[in-house]
Order: C-alpha cells, then structure tokens, then sequence
C-alpha cells in the first residue's frame, strides 16, 4: 500500500496525520477530524506532537497517538490503526472479493477476520442485500468519490441490523479497491424507539389520565405540564410552560414547609412527598390541592426534575380570611356530629363561645346551616377528605386534628 493509498485511508478516520522530514518539519497534514490550519492553538506550519523527539527516527505519515508506522506488508498501517476498533472495518476489490476486513466486521457475521478474506460478498450475506453491497462498490468505483450512508444487514442472530458509516475508494498498487468504515448502531436506534414510545405512552397517560400534572425543574419551572393542569389553572398550555411554580402558589403559613420539603427532594434527602398547597388560577381564584411530588432518575447527586401530580382538588373560591386553629377545631367536631354543647366540653368553652365562630364561620364560609357549613368545609379544602375522624387538611400528622 503506498503512501496515497494510505492518506486516502486516514481521511475518514477520527485521527490526525502529519508527514514529517528528519528534523520533523511538517510536510503535509490532514486527517477526518482536522478542522482549519491549525490545530490544539499551534500555529500554521508548526510541527505535530512529538516534535521533540529525536530528528532522523523516520520519514512519513505518523498517526498522532503512535511512533511513525512502517509498511512491511499489504493493508498492515490500516490494519494497525483499526483492526481492534469497534468500528466495522474491510476492503474488497472491484469483483467484491475481500482483501482484509478487522476483527469488528467479521463479529458481524459470527466469525474471525481469517475466514473474511479471500470470500466474495455472496459468501457472508444473503442474495438480497449482497446485491445491494455490490451496488453501492461499484457506485464508489464509478464516481470515486467517497460516499456516507446508512445500511441494513442481517446480524448473525437472524434480527435485522443497522449501520452508519463511509464506504471509499482506495488505490493498492493498480486497481482501484474499495475500503469501508461502519459503526453498528441497532441497539442505539432500538433504544431510540423504546424511547419515543415511553414518551408516547407518558404523553396519553399525561394527557388522557385527567390528573392535573407538570413536570418541574429543579429550580421550580414549569418544563411540561399537561391539558387538564393548565385547565386547573385557567391558561393555555403553551403560556402554563416556562413559569415559576411559585407564581402559582397562594401565600399562606404552610408555604415554608412546603419549600423546606421541595429542598429535602432536590436534594436526594427524599423521593417522593405528599403535601398540599393553595393554587391561585389566573382570574385569581383560590383551592387547595393534595401534591404527590416525585424525583425524577437517580444518576445525579441531586434531582434535576419533579413530577408534580394534584390528586384532590377543592373546589374554587375567593381568597378569605385565614381560620384559626380554634375554628378548625370547631369545623372538625362540627363534622364528627358533635353538638354545640359538646363542641363546647370539648374545647373547653362557653356556649356562647361556641355560637360565636359558628355564626362567623358560616358567614366567612358562605353557609346558611350547620350541614352547608360543614359541606363547604370539605368543598373548600379546609378539612382533609379521605380522613376520619375529620381534620384539618394541612395537619401535619394523620392523628392530628390541626
């Protein structure tokens, strides 16, 4: 293989090549991945890596990871620079007769390189694709140019295969050869696939479950949120992404522990949370919803998204006065059935008392009568809806009534 022959063979390789003289003054220079005159910041001219080598060693193409290579046989500086390359290498002539293939591409076919060569192409592939094979050597031979493309093989466990890769020409002495380079990528594009239909699935159940949801990054921007989310909060989908969940928020005292637990799950501390949180819509309309918060992936040190899931809702109201713990006490053993008089044993306090916050609850909570004020208790969110006996929906502990 002379010198040409083998410069034609590093231009599709990811390697740099320089053909220096004894003293290592570059001559020339090239390579698949060499961008420009210059290379690393040296400048145009200046010598390869290894210019402080000992001058006179040898004189001709070099690959930059290795000493300067000699060619004491056919195909052998190709053979040195990829026969253990994952990448699928060969060489055939022009009547499709293999004259060197690497270890990679006689995996390909569940063999070793000894029993590729010498074989023509109808000898390792069916009739079909040989054809194919065929055609695309002499479309390299005819235009002599060289050619990128993407093929389909059938892999030695009968499933079909994909390739990505160059196929060239190459000059080994007269004839005119052609060389290919090709790296596997079925699993890659299998994956791929897998992929789009996992977000395809996550996509209908997103958007069909009717569970308001948004995926949120780790600093609390809305990345993806689904219909019946941006439904929830009175805005088109498109406006929904790219907010800051806080501006969805209503400020109210539990806003601390609810950062203080989005903190705990960016930070690994926890994975999943369950919570609640007052959500303001964009006419300014106000309800409590249940939160399932969740990490998304383990690979990082700390999350880089949450899935934010609103499993209950109450219903939408006007933002009121904030009820005090007495008066939630009040709300709660109102809904156990207890009566006034028993309310007011309980809590320690006179009928009249008693009387009182009822009258200011019902006013506050738009109820005419005790069982339209409890009703309205549970619609608005103030007590949790799948507890008993009732209590606060923002208790901190299930026994909790508060």
């Amino acid at each position: 293989m002379d010198h040409s022959c083998f410069k034609a063979l590093l231009d599709h390789l990811p390697v740099f090549w320089w053909e220096v003289d004894e003293t290592w003054q570059v001559l020339e220079k090239g390579g698949g991945t060499l961008g420009g005159d210059t290379l690393g910041g040296g400048s145009r001219g200046g010598r390869p890596p290894g210019k402080n080598r000992t001058p006179g060693r040898a004189h001709g193409p070099a690959a930059e990871a290795g000493a300067p290579a000699e060619v004491p046989r056919r195909y052998a500086a190709f053979a040195e620079l990829v026969d253990l390359a994952p990448a699928a290498a060969f060489i055939r002539d022009s009547f499709g007769r293999y004259l060197w293939a690497n270890h990679a591409y006689a995996h390909l076919y569940g063999t070793v390189p000894e029993d590729v060569v010498g074989k023509y192409i109808e000898d390792l592939d069916e009739p079909a694709e040989a054809g194919q094979f065929r055609a695309l050597d002499q479309e390299i031979l005819s235009r002599g140019t060289p050619v990128r493309h993407t093929l389909g093989y059938r892999r030695k466990d009968g499933s079909a295969g994909r390739a990505v890769g160059h196929r060239f020409p190459v000059r080994e002495n007269t004839r005119t050869c052609v060389a290919g380079i090709y790296v596997d990528v079925t699993d890659h594009l299998r994956a791929t696939v897998q992929w789009q239909e996992a977000e395809e699935s996550l996509q209908a159940l997103r958007d069909h479950s009717g569970l308001p949801c948004a995926l949120l990054s780790a600093s609390g921007r809305v990345v993806e949120a689904s219909a019946a989310a941006a439904e929830l909060f009175r805005l088109d989908p498109h406006d929904l992404v790219g907010r800051r969940a806080h501006t969805l928020l209503a400020p109210e005292p539990g806003l601390d522990l609810l950062h203080r637990r989005w903190n705990g799950l960016i930070a690994r501390r926890t994975r999943r949370v369950e919570t609640s949180a007052v959500l303001v819509d964009a006419r300014g309309l106000q309800r409590r919803a249940q939160l399932h918060l969740t990490t998304v992936g383990h690979s990082a040190a700390h999350a880089r998204h949450v899935w934010a899931v609103v499993t209950h809702q109450s219903l939408a109201h006007e933002a009121h006065q904030s009820l005090t713990a007495a008066q939630i006490r009040i709300l709660s053993l109102l809904a156990e059935g207890s009566s006034n008089s028993d309310i007011a044993t309980s809590l320690k306090l006179s009928r009249q008392t008693v009387d009182y916050h009822l009258s200011r609850l019902r006013h506050l909570l738009g109820a005419a009568t005790r069982p339209a004020l409890v009703a309205r208790a549970y619609v608005l969110g103030i007590l949790a809806p799948r507890a008993w006996p009732p209590r606060s929906a923002t208790a901190a502990h299930p026994l909790s009534v508060v």
